[in-house]
């Protein structure tokens, strides 16, 4: 990894869900400029992030994953990010009582800024427009002016990326993240009569809180209750951008991304001979790869040996994404691609793409029951196959939106045009995100439960 390759070998690559930007002068000013910006990571974070991962693929941590669909550069606030940080501590906490193990939290944060598009156009209003495909690319309303792909927008994404990054490790280690804080936040989520039937677990929690607390165990004793380690990712689909902001570690002497701790490979740009797959070959950040229903064995074997040539434990996180009902028919035959390959790699499961689906009212919606299949399904299929089930990959925010059908508050579909926020995918509210680590934990506990028994 590293070796014989430079940061702009994908530009000699089939490039297919990047923009083609009509100043030249223009684009290659910012990259300039990007290129002297400090990096937004650094590779001993990405470092120990890979060591975790690693630990996760091994059933001995769990991984957490969410965040945004696409980050705007409109909704930017202390606030939004604050509230999608404490819902995730909430998440962990809760995952961590299931699994037993530590949660590994790595946010959808400080880089998710450009999509994928299904088609290069769209229309609005009888009128055909370029595709929005993110903030860090072109914008929201519905001008030609604004959907021109604009290379200003990367600097603009950087700063946001930096004073967000800033905020997210002023949070993890000044306090905030107490776990004793996000227990008591739990607490008063399960008080409410529609989350009653949480209410046993929470009360396990807080229980296991007081126990520490009569033994001497608290935050001011035991450092690692007051802070947590979090972690950034995003898919790099701007290889522009990647580009400029890639680095070398100065330890390794091997390349780094230095704009998100993992970055991953998208469904759509997954192709083994292509930019995207290029890229990320050669930086030393852990690698995620969403996996569909059109992934085959013989593309994943190839991907496989080039994303992680060296075979290293925590580099590759398959990100499995096909959709209720159809894990079954897909993931089984991938597990044993990678068990004939002797692959390394941590198994996470995406329920929210596929299961995408438009509602009645017309807005885009995901139903929150199916999302909950495909999870159960995830970890039934691992079981059946003897692997470790490793972690789990929302689209989620901190905000009360109605973009998601379902949960203990029951949004429906005449709720969604009330707070339908995004300007891209649905995503789980606060509400339904906390709900999901209760149901994803019982599973985890069962689980856990059955191989004790199954060792007696």
């Amino acid at each position: 990894m590293g070796k014989g390759w430079t940061k702009s070998d994908w530009r000699a690559k089939p490039r297919v869900q990047m923009p083609d930007y009509p100043d030249q002068a223009a684009l290659n000013a910012v990259e300039a400029q990007l290129a002297k910006m400090p990096p937004l990571v650094f590779a001993g974070e990405a470092r120990r992030l890979r060591a975790d991962l690693a630990k996760a693929a091994r059933g001995e941590a769990f991984l957490l994953q969410g965040g945004d669909c696409a980050e705007s550069f409109s909704e930017f606030s202390a606030d939004n990010i604050r509230d999608t940080f404490k819902v995730m501590l909430q998440m962990a906490i809760v995952l961590t009582w299931g699994a037993k193990v530590p949660v590994i939290k790595v946010g959808r944060m400080a880089g998710q800024f450009a999509k994928p598009r299904s088609a290069p156009t769209e229309m609005i209003g009888g009128v055909e427009y370029p595709s929005y495909r993110g903030d860090i690319i072109n914008g929201f309303d519905a001008t030609m002016e604004a959907r021109l792909p604009d290379p200003s927008r990367m600097l603009q994404a950087y700063t946001q990326a930096a004073a967000s990054l800033n905020l997210l490790r002023a949070f993890s280690t000044g306090g905030y993240a107490d776990i004793h804080r996000v227990q008591s936040w739990i607490s008063n989520f399960t008080d409410e009569d529609e989350a009653a039937r949480y209410r046993k677990v929470a009360q396990q929690i807080s229980d296991a809180m007081d126990f520490m607390a009569a033994a001497g165990v608290t935050s001011e004793t035991a450092h690692e209750l007051g802070t947590v380690d979090f972690y950034t990712s995003h898919e790099a689909l701007l290889l522009e951008y990647e580009e400029a902001l890639c680095r070398i570690d100065s330890t390794t002497g091997l390349p780094v991304a230095g704009s998100g701790h993992m970055i991953w490979i998208g469904d759509r740009t997954r192709q083994p001979d292509g930019a995207h797959v290029e890229f990320c070959s050669g930086v030393q950040n852990p690698i995620g790869l969403k996996c569909g229903p059109t992934t085959t064995a013989e593309d994943l074997k190839v991907l496989m040996a080039k994303l992680n040539p060296q075979n290293e434990a925590g580099r590759l996180t398959l990100i499995a994404r096909f959709g209720a009902g159809k894990v079954g028919d897909n993931l089984p035959r991938l597990i044993r691609t990678v068990q004939e390959e002797g692959a390394n790699v941590l198994w996470t499961c995406d329920p929210m793409h596929g299961n995408t689906i438009k509602s009645a009212s017309g807005f885009k919606t995901r139903p929150f029951d199916s999302v909950l299949r495909e999870v159960r399904e995830f970890f039934d299929i691992h079981k059946a196959e003897g692997t470790i089930p490793g972690g789990v990959h929302f689209e989620m925010t901190g905000k009360d939106v109605t973009e998601c059908t379902g949960g203990v508050r029951a949004v429906s579909d005449e709720d969604l045009s009330s707070r339908y926020h995004t300007a891209c995918d649905p995503r789980l509210n606060a509400s339904q995100s906390l709900e999901l680590a209760f149901l994803v934990a019982e599973e985890l506990q069962d689980r856990r439960a059955l191989a004790k028994a199954a060792s007696l």
